[in-house]
């Protein structure tokens, strides 16, 4: 077993990879743009493990996510633009940066204290990459749900945020009158019961996430429970010797109704 600082294994066996004379055909196509769908599937992949509390598998999915690093790293190095260790060495100047409460002046320091410190650290660093806007720099290709929270949250720093829960509710509910009011017009249109959609879709991730939970996460799982219950919907209605199509919809409803009980 190697240590745990011990990462040049891997990074030779990348490099075997990439060799232009006898490497992996299929690895010495790649580019950057065309490895991206696959460390966006790994990371998801990572996520499916720890939520399915499989964590004997876990190492083996983060190794995964760790090559699509080591990947980067590669290509990186190949064209002269940074390496494995610059890559290692901005992160930890980052996080030291980012942690003078534990490294810096500030060791000791208050919750409050150590929140404004956070602010003030983001700030210079949007400053030092000419940024002029909290909304500067969020990645278009984040996941929507994802992207509209860090949305939210980068606009709750400079205060255009509600400080209670009843406000929010009562938008989600504002949300649904509107959509509703869309879709009973004497001619619907599409477009815009899809904008009012997208503006209910964002006051519930705002309800997320004053409630501290991670709409992605939290809709990944619903999905999960959902396909659990209706293959025992469709397990019962198997027993039943009908199929699914030969059932009425109250039927097939009560079927759910056992399942969750059986929950």
């Amino acid at each position: 077993m190697h240590n745990n600082a011990d990462m040049q294994p891997l990074l030779d066996i990348m490099a075997k990879l990439r060799n232009p004379d006898n490497g992996c055909p299929w690895d010495r196509a790649q580019t950057f743009e065309t490895i991206v769908p696959f460390t966006l599937e790994e990371a998801y992949e990572v996520a499916d493990t720890i939520e399915r509390m499989a964590l004997d598998d876990l190492p083996d999915e983060l190794g995964d996510l760790l090559f699509q690093v080591v990947f980067y790293c590669q290509l990186g190095k190949e064209q002269g633009l940074f390496d494995f260790d610059d890559v290692i060495e901005k992160i930890c100047t980052k996080l030291t940066a980012r942690h003078p409460h534990v490294f810096g002046e500030l060791k000791g320091a208050t919750k409050e204290q150590v929140k404004d410190s956070w602010e003030k650290i983001k700030a210079n660093e949007r400053s030092d990459k000419q940024l002029h806007s909290v909304l500067d720099n969020i990645p278009l290709g984040l996941p929507a749900l994802t992207r509209s929270v860090k949305i939210q949250k980068r606009v709750a720093r400079v205060g255009f945020d509600w400080n209670e829960l009843a406000p929010v509710v009562d938008k989600i509910h504002e949300e649904i009158a509107e959509v509703l009011h869309e879709v009973e017009q004497e001619e619907v249109i599409p477009s815009k019961v899809q904008d009012e959609m997208g503006d209910l879709l964002f006051a519930v991730v705002n309800l997320s996430r004053h409630l501290g939970v991670e709409p992605e996460q939290a809709l990944r799982q619903a999905n999960t429970k959902f396909e659990r219950r209706f293959r025992g919907v469709e397990t019962l209605a198997e027993l039943s010797g009908k199929s699914m199509q030969e059932h009425s919809l109250e039927e097939l409803e009560c079927y759910w109704g056992e399942i969750k009980l059986q929950e």
